[in-house]
């Protein structure tokens, strides 16, 4: 056991004016298993490359570990698979790597075959297998579980649970609560590590964040008794000292001994509205100490358009095919109004097939295919790296209203200062978010989104699901987060 010890820890990215980090200081034992959440863009990624030395920080940063990191990069992606792999990580034995891969529910085929033409589930297992044969490192994971079907975050998330010394990012609920044993958060106003899962953490910031709301109405209300309190202390107080300064005893009383009292009641008076006072600023800086970590999410909403006939889409024994190859056989299902339908299969199945072929698509495919009559189908893409250029511009090309658009994204923690960044800058949360915001802009009888939740923060997360729980959307959707399944589908379709 070792510890890794972060003090007085101050980044900034070259160029900018806001701090990262600020006077950060925490430890952390390298036998933990230590699971990484934040909202996206609060800096999770930043502070893995600060433990690996790729920026300049103020503060220290001490550890007696050395680090490895997930996911590799692949420059040349038409390279075999087996060279990448020997290009990243050299030091095995083939049986070794087939084992892990066997792990993975990967077949030996992908080593012999171009990476590119990986599904982006193979691409992340394969880089996960390297990972898993390298030893006496401490891990730091990022965001393992994007494109890997259940099966394989199962897999990973069990193998991760019988290994010490790693940090793990990732924004899947059912994942960490399996492997993991301490929480590191990124708060809104601190970073704090509690030991636990990720349900056992969540239980402890919801009564956290209720204690202060509740706290916070308290404080209120006593400011404000208080403040009503203190200006009657300070007339009362003013009419005593009037008194004292403006009474003469000789023409309006026949005691010498009333003047003295007068200035007593004053003094009195002055120091009871003193104490008030002093109360009330108590009150105001204890209430100045709550709220600060409560992560607000703003309601969402979408707006469906209805369309003419209860059926939009139908499949009856479809088969897709590419270049002769067949991507996915004997498919059949019917899209009706109401429905949120989950589509599921391991990566490499065809559900992106199935998914491009609703969206228009030229795919060859044999079987029956149905889809209504000028039917509008709104389509969030898993892929994000396309987009680039300022928010403004990319809302003008889509034909979706600026306002609202900038609106959503503000609703899902977008700060306006990213709204003046190059797109390509965003984090690949933000990304997401881009295109969920479009998607929610857009007129549509059908919304088909593809793996929408990669990359997206636990906030966000729980912020959409309650969004489709609200509204009821029709809705065809690939995702691998369980929970987010298990909350929204009202029908599967198993590939």
């Amino acid at each position: 056991m070792s510890l890794i010890n972060i003090s007085n820890l101050t980044f900034a990215y070259e160029g900018t004016y806001d701090n990262i980090f600020e006077n950060v200081s925490f430890q952390i034992d390298t036998d933990w298993k230590l699971g990484f959440i934040g909202r996206n863009g609060r800096g999770k990624t930043t502070f893995l490359n600060l433990l690996l030395g790729k920026y300049e920080y103020s503060g220290t940063i001490s550890a007696s570990v050395s680090f490895e990191y997930f996911p590799y990069e692949v420059p040349d992606k038409e390279m075999d698979t087996i060279e990448v792999i020997d290009n990243i990580y050299s030091g095995y034995e083939l049986w070794e790597l087939k084992r892990e891969l066997s792990l993975m529910q990967v077949y030996d085929d992908v080593l012999y075959r171009p990476f590119n033409t990986l599904s982006n589930g193979e691409r992340t297992k394969v880089l996960l297998a390297i990972l898993f044969l390298k030893e006496n490192s401490f891990l730091l994971i990022d965001e393992p579980t994007n494109h890997l079907d259940i099966s394989g975050r199962e897999t990973v998330s069990n193998y991760l649970n019988g290994k010490k010394g790693f940090i793990l990012v990732s924004h899947d609920r059912a994942f960490l609560d399996n492997c993991v044993d301490h929480i590191l958060s990124i708060n809104k106003a601190n970073i704090e590590v509690q030991k636990g899962n990720f349900s056992s953490w969540w239980a402890n910031k919801q009564a956290q964040d209720n204690f202060e709301l509740k706290e916070n109405e308290k404080l209120i209300r006593e400011i404000r008794h208080l403040k009503e309190a203190a200006r009657r202390t300070a007339e009362w107080s003013d009419r005593a000292e009037a008194k004292k300064i403006g009474f003469d005893p000789y023409k309006e009383e026949k005691s010498l001994g009333r003047r003295p009292i007068e200035g007593a009641k004053s003094k009195k008076m002055m120091k009871r509205a003193k104490a008030i006072e002093a109360r009330q600023q108590n009150a105001i800086e204890e209430k100045s100490k709550l709220l600060k970590n409560i992560e607000t999410a703003e309601e969402l909403k979408i707006s469906q358009l209805q369309y003419h006939s209860k059926r939009l889409v139908s499949l009856e024994a479809v088969s897709v095919f590419y270049d002769r190859k067949n991507a996915c056989s004997d498919i059949s299902f019917t899209i009706e109004q109401g429905d949120r339908i989950a589509l599921r299969g391991r990566n490499g199945s065809g559900k992106s097939s199935i998914i491009r072929l609703i969206c228009g698509e030229e795919i060859s495919y044999t079987g029956r295919f149905y889809k209504g009559n000028q039917l509008l189908v709104s389509y969030v893409p898993q892929d994000t790296s396309f987009l680039t250029g300022n928010l403004s511009e990319y809302a003008y090309e889509n034909a979706i209203d600026e306002s609202l658009f900038k609106a959503i994204l503000r609703k899902l923690d977008f700060s306006r200062v990213q709204f003046d960044k190059d797109m390509s800058e965003f984090s690949a949360g933000q990304k997401k978010k881009v295109l969920i915001a479009k998607s929610l802009c857009e007129k549509a009888h059908l919304h088909i989104w593809d793996e929408p939740l990669n990359y997206i923060d636990v906030f966000s997360r729980m912020q959409i699901e309650e969004l489709l729980l609200s509204y009821k959307p029709t809705i065809l959707f690939v995702e691998h987060d369980s929970a987010f399944c298990q909350n929204i589908a009202n029908k599967i379709i198993s590939i």
